[in-house]
């Protein structure tokens, strides 16, 4: 550790530009748009291959099933009910 003056300002100043970069590098990863856009990327690597575009189709049919699934099973409670 220094006990120049000059060279503790500079050393804060390096500090505090480290501290703000960190600062807005943390703002921009919370924010709403990034944070909707990186879900959003999520989802269309889930059923889109990426490197290929090429849907996964695997994905889609497990999906479709499942909406098919909960479908029938709300029909047939519905005619059990009723």
């Amino acid at each position: 550790m220094t006990t120049d003056p000059s060279a503790l300002e500079r050393e804060i100043e390096e500090t505090r530009e480290r501290l703000a970069g960190t600062i807005d590098q943390l703002l921009h990863r919370a924010s709403p748009k990034t944070i909707v856009g990186r879900e959003i990327w999520s989802l269309k690597a889930h059923y889109v291959d990426p490197q290929t575009g090429e849907p996964r189709t695997d994905n889609i049919l497990k999906t479709v099933g499942a909406v098919v699934g909960v479908v029938a099973a709300f029909v047939v409670v519905r005619k059990i009910t009723s």
